[in-house]
């Protein structure tokens, strides 16, 4: 029996083994709070969060397991080509986060606790960095401006004008006629010099006389639909 617990600890500590474990559970926990916390999807996943935390784990036990020995490997290997993963991942961003804790698992599993913590603190500062920052959004307008006028009156040059004074640029993008030629509908793209601009614009181009079904749709970059 002794000599049965001794093989299986003969290639590495147990000390060393929970700590490997716990390492890799407290940076992966930080990895998943930090998807959280910069989540800006409209499909949150709560599996998802909690597959980084057990990735690790899991990625940090088979390099464990392997060690040294090839053949474990190759095991190991074949074993998991019989589970077939059919979870389709929207966005190439979680990926990136399942495969950062994965990744944090192996080297905390092959004792590299060093490389372990500094790869989380750059990974989550990288994170933090471009998720408070312009980088990669191409917005180009604030907001998508719908309003329908009277086919025969002169409500859309009041409209030009009123978008000339309260905008920065505004760009046609539809103009179509609706109730059998009565009215037109117009759809316009707008960028406004601050953004709480559009209530004073919207609040101006409810004076137009004759427009109405007037919406205005905020596009902000911040979330990705």
């Amino acid at each position: 029996m002794e000599t049965l617990l001794s093989y299986g600890f003969e290639q590495i500590e147990w000390q060393i083994s929970l700590l490997s474990f716990l390492l890799a559970f407290v940076l992966s926990t930080i990895i998943a709070f930090l998807y959280e916390f910069t989540f800006r999807g409209l499909s949150y996943s709560r599996g998802l969060v909690q597959s980084m935390i057990l990735g690790s784990i899991i990625s940090c036990l088979l390099m464990i397991s392997i060690g040294d020995n090839i053949a474990r490997g190759i095991g190991i290997v074949g074993s998991l080509a019989i589970i077939r993963f059919r979870t389709n991942l929207r966005d190439p961003r979680d990926l990136i986060f399942v495969f950062a804790s994965l990744g944090i698992g192996v080297a905390a599993g092959v004792q590299s606790f060093a490389t372990a913590m500094i790869g989380t603190m750059v990974f989550c500062l990288a994170v933090l960095a471009l998720s408070f920052s312009p980088f990669g959004s191409r917005r180009k307008h604030d907001g998508l401006l719908r309003f329908q006028v009277p086919a025969d009156s002169g409500a859309i040059q009041q409209v030009t004008t009123i978008l000339q004074q309260n905008t920065r640029h505004f760009a046609m993008i539809t103009v179509r006629d609706v109730a059998q030629g009565e009215f037109y509908d117009y759809a316009y793209q707008v960028k406004l010099y601050k953004s709480r601009d559009n209530q004073r614009l919207v609040s101006e181009l409810e004076n137009v006389d004759g427009i109405r079904g007037l919406s205005y749709t905020n596009q902000e970059a911040t979330v990705e639909v």
